[in-house]
């Protein structure tokens, strides 16, 4: 479970809590709280749910506010994280700095049944088991204990943490403070974070060992993580194959397919967050625009959205596959349309990526990019996309496994008219899981805007409607009453 953004946030946020509140009551990842706001009570539980989440194979924890916990009714809360303040400090930066590894937790108030509650939700513990001011707390039933007292929960979530030390692990060894300082783009670093930079080497050195870049090794020298050379590398060249071969390429076609002329092959050179900007900025200028005539002036316009090409491609980046060698994300771009490839099969079906929770196999390098707004908050991104290709009344983007890669395909503007009814029933299908999501209901009005359909023609749109029923993707929301609109089959 986990929850979207923008104007679906509230609605989000109140069906989750409605879920949690079903769970029974021993459920070791989510807690209750009614006005209990002890900020050190806070760290602790944050700690011991990341962990417990990881160890119950769920993806986030959650501590609510404005819930009894006997029954699980709502109750109401007065609790106000955004105004807290501990020891001269916000209560999220106060709770950041005492967190190791730094993860982004975040809270969120909503009014539901007549009370204000406030969710906390926390990602499960990632590369190591989560440490509030040094110590590692568990969930077992209503204690929180130090998890170091409990030798075979703390052996069994290592275990659990084994398919993420790719990005704890180490890519080159036995560093001087210079050569680390030269080899990754900090200055990058601490611009994206927000932070000033500091005036001296420690200062770096501190903020690059919390977010687990480098690691101190013996003798007084240094490691570099595969997690810091992939994100600040400023040559991925300088560094083993394993992290080189895993740099951006972009390749622009001429045609069609990748039997035309290439006219344009660039390999990233820089870490992903250190050459984000300019690798979005480079395809941007390779795109063609459409002209469109204003009331005065002409003016370009992007063929494509840009925050659909900004999300996809942070997609590729974080939910690849990082152990499969020789391969990193390919951006071609064709005179139709855009492709974005990645390795590593889905690890959900690409049917489901609208609804389903996001599953990273690199969760810390998903938690550092979310941070650095590369990227949206999970299970927000591809709601973006959605929402940006209809309301440039594109063709649907199609997600697909092929082989060992995830293919994203995104094309350029195309009527109704020159749509496939393949392409027509995927638009459908899309459209109304977003609009569920959305906690809203297809119906044949909505879908006539999506598809640019004048109302006079929405028998059009009903065809589509037909086809897509057929096809068992989409179903209507109450069969007792057809006006109702329509739902995604798995609603």
């Amino acid at each position: 479970m986990t929850l979207g953004g923008g104007g679906t946030a509230d609605t989000r946020t109140a069906a989750l809590i409605d879920d949690l509140r079903k769970l029974p009551a021993e459920t070791s990842w989510v807690e209750f709280k009614e006005n209990n706001t002890d900020p050190q009570m806070i760290g602790k539980l944050i700690s011991a749910l990341s962990n417990a989440a990881r160890l119950a194979d769920q993806h986030f924890a959650y501590l609510i506010w404005g819930v009894r916990d006997e029954d699980h009714a709502v109750a109401g809360t007065s609790f106000e994280p955004t105004r807290q303040m501990q020891q001269g400090q916000p209560l999220e930066l106060w709770l950041g700095q005492r967190l190791q590894p730094d993860i982004a937790f975040s809270f969120r108030s909503v009014h539901h049944d007549g009370a204000r509650l406030v969710l906390l939700e926390i990602p499960a513990a990632g590369t190591s088991p989560v440490e509030f001011e040094r110590i590692a707390y568990i969930r077992i039933g209503s204690a929180t204990p130090r998890l170091s007292d409990h030798p075979e929960r703390l052996k069994a979530l290592w275990a659990k943490l084994q398919p993420y030390v790719w990005e704890s692990g180490d890519t080159v060894q036995f560093l001087t403070g210079d050569e680390v300082l030269a080899r990754l783009d900090y200055p990058v670093y601490f611009e994206l974070m927000g932070q000033p930079l500091p005036d001296n080497r420690n200062g770096i050195f501190d903020r690059l060992v919390a977010d687990r870049l480098v690691r101190k090794d013996v003798g007084g020298h240094w490691n570099i993580t595969n997690l810091g050379a992939i994100l600040f590398a400023r040559r991925l060249g300088e560094f083993p194959p394993a992290i080189a071969r895993k740099a951006v390429r972009l390749v622009a076609y001429g045609g069609l397919n990748r039997a035309a002329t290439v006219t344009h092959r660039l390999d990233g050179q820089k870490g992903y967050a250190s050459g984000f900007d300019g690798l979005r900025d480079h395809i941007d200028g390779l795109l063609p625009q459409n002209e469109r005539i204003g009331k005065a002036f002409r003016e370009a316009v992007p063929l494509y959205p840009s925050i659909a090409i900004r999300e996809l491609i942070a997609n590729a980046l974080i939910h690849q596959d990082m152990t499969i060698t020789g391969a990193g994300p390919l951006v071609e771009l064709f005179a139709d349309r855009v492709e974005i490839t990645n390795p590593g099969r889905s690890l959900i079906p690409p049917e489901r990526f609208l609804d389903s929770p996001p599953r990273s196999r690199n969760e810390a390098l998903a938690s550092l990019m979310r941070r650095m707004n590369i990227c949206e908050e999970q299970g927000t991104g591809i709601d973006k996309v959605l929402v940006a290709v209809e309301q440039h009344h594109l063709p649907p983007p199609d997600f697909r496994n092929e082989g060992e890669a995830v293919r994203v395909v995104l094309y350029a503007p195309r009527r109704f008219a020159d749509m496939t009814p393949e392409e027509r029933v995927r638009a459908c299908y899309q459209h109304a899981g977003l609009r569920y999501v959305s906690g809203q209901r297809m119906k044949n009005a909505t879908l006539c805007e999506r598809f640019g359909i004048d109302p006079h023609n929405a028998a059009q749109a009903s065809g589509v409607i037909r086809q897509s029923l057929d096809a068992g993707l989409i179903r209507p929301a109450d069969a007792a009453h057809p006006r109702a609109g329509y739902v995604p089959s798995w609603a």
